[in-house]
């Protein structure tokens, strides 16, 4: 596989691991035309939306991005446009992981454990400023919001809710 590949493959692969450690299951799109890769299911549920479902688009950089503010990442145009719509009857978010430049260091394990490096951060862009005329407009992802189970368990208990992201 080339790079490209590799880093959507184990973007994967970090979004399953929450996921399922979150108790949710992940589905994946056959084609990506909506900006959305796969999305997220929580069988049941106490909300006003019953069995609530999140699309994710899903992406990978070793780039140095990770800034005090957040993470500064540059979205192609398609993708922004994509991702601030807001009348969707499912909700879509950004997850960007940050990897080591190096493949090796992606991933570590022994007997005791295995651990993906490093991490990544969410954000809905629904409702974003058009950003008229930017050919790849660089959204901030707030360090605040890493994308693990926790966090993703409160997104899906919002989605349930039919709050805004």
């Amino acid at each position: 596989m080339d790079l490209s590949q590799r880093k959507a493959e184990f973007s994967l692969a970090y979004l399953h691991a929450v996921s399922t450690v979150a108790g949710f299951a992940i589905y994946e799109r056959r084609v990506d035309d909506e900006s959305v890769d796969c999305g997220v299911a929580k069988k049941g549920g106490n909300g006003t939306a019953k069995s609530p479902r999140l699309e994710v688009q899903l992406k990978c950089t070793h780039r140095d991005v990770l800034h005090e503010d957040g993470v500064h990442f540059p979205l192609k145009r398609k993708n922004y446009d994509d991702l601030r719509e807001t009348e969707l009857h499912v909700p879509k978010i950004l997850v960007v992981l940050l990897v080591p430049e190096e493949i090796k260091d992606w991933l570590a394990h022994s007997d005791e454990e295995m651990c993906l490096r490093h991490c990544a951060w969410w954000m809905s862009l629904a409702g974003a400023d058009d950003r008229a005329g930017i050919e790849t407009p660089t959204v901030i992802l707030p360090k605040t919001q890493r994308f693990n189970p926790a966090a993703l368990q409160d997104i899906m208990e919002r989605v349930g809710q039919r709050e805004h992201l």
